[in-house]
């Protein structure tokens, strides 16, 4: 807004209301004395320009957005834990019964265990907030001492662990709460419920799915994966853990049932014909990351489906690679169908020379 309001747009403001007889020019008397004003007026003309732009909940970022959405009861969302399924075996490579609190160490990370799940398995929580938690797997390392304890594999990932919300996706939430307001258990209502679990990505809600008064809420987690059955009972704890009986936060009547989505495995295989720049396994490491993140971006979105024609650019434009041929996805050259309520989700990439 104060873009124009520059030094020279100031000096030269204030130099024409100088009567014409005196001399104004640099180095003169009047120049002088002006020109520390009008530098110093363009600095606060800049710094209103700035916080202009923090005002605004399209331009706002940092703590100025936090406040802004905080206005409207929304606030940023912290970070999370991740919570992991641990197995563990004796001797003979037989479930294992661990004390809870017990803590173990993988990849640098902590992990301390919260309940029994089964015979030998638990649910453990990483000890450090954030994405990281969701990474590591394989064998871990006790912290203290189990006697008879034989071996421990950190396995699923029951609850994602989640960073602190960025600016881009607090001011998506809050465009969508304020834009889609929830009314009485609508739609945005039950969007808004699901994805202030920790650990949800995005909720796709059909009503009246299976007759009268019936809500199905269909959720991914926060890697635009299907959820976990402990992220889904969750979601249903909070929204309705008893159906029609008003005892979460949907309304009296509503029979609500909360599902993960169901994955739709995509599988590409390829003959590629390289520049010489990188091997083939460099080329399938950076092919199946692109190709990640390409199904993570359409998860839930408008059009879910994967396109073959994209997937060839993608592969295409990999550093390392000059051309392919016979590229099949799902073993044909077609598109994928994904439906509404499904989800697709990398498989195997095999490619060769």
């Amino acid at each position: 807004m104060y873009e124009d309001v520059t030094f020279s747009t100031l000096l030269q403001r204030m130099l024409d209301r100088v009567p014409n007889d005196v001399d104004k020019r640099e180095g003169s008397i009047i120049y002088d004395a002006l020109a520390p004003a009008a530098a110093e007026l363009g600095e606060m003309y800049a710094q209103l320009d700035i916080q202009m732009a923090l005002t605004f909940g399209d331009t706002a970022s940092g703590e100025y957005l936090s406040r802004r959405t905080a206005d409207f009861g929304i606030t940023r969302q912290s970070a999370t834990k991740a919570k992991r399924l641990g197995r563990f075996y004796g001797e003979g490579d037989g479930p294992f019964e661990i004390p809870v609190g017990s803590r173990f160490s993988v990849s640098q990370l902590n992990f301390k265990v919260l309940e029994r799940i089964a015979d030998g398995q638990y649910e453990l929580e990483c000890e450090s907030v954030g994405r990281s938690g969701n990474e590591p797997y394989g064998a871990m390392l006790p912290i203290d001492y189990v006697n008879g304890l034989a071996s421990a594999v950190l396995q699923d990932i029951l609850v994602p662990g989640e960073d602190e919300e960025s600016d881009e996706q607090l001011r998506s939430r809050f465009f969508e709460e304020i834009q889609s307001p929830g009314t009485s258990g609508n739609q945005s209502d039950y969007r808004k419920w699901a994805l202030s679990i920790a650990g949800v990505g995005d909720v796709r809600v059909e009503p009246l799915w299976n007759g009268p008064g019936t809500v199905r809420v269909v959720v991914i987690d926060s890697n635009k994966q299907p959820a976990s059955s402990q992220l889904v009972q969750d979601v249903q704890q909070y929204i309705s853990p008893t159906a029609g009986a008003g005892e979460g936060v949907a309304p009296i009547g509503a029979n609500v049932s909360v599902t993960a989505a169901q994955g739709v495995v995509i599988n590409v295989s390829a003959n590629v014909v390289l520049n010489g720049t990188a091997n083939l396994e460099t080329v399938k490491t950076a092919f199946s990351e692109t190709l990640e993140a390409y199904l993570r971006g359409i998860a839930f979105s408008s059009d879910p489906s994967p396109k073959y024609v994209r997937i060839g650019s993608m592969l295409l434009d990999v550093p390392g690679v000059h051309d392919f041929e016979s590229l099949t996805v799902n073993g044909g050259e077609v598109n994928v169908s994904v439906l509404p309520g499904q989800v697709a989700i990398i498989g195997e990439v095999a490619l060769s020379e």
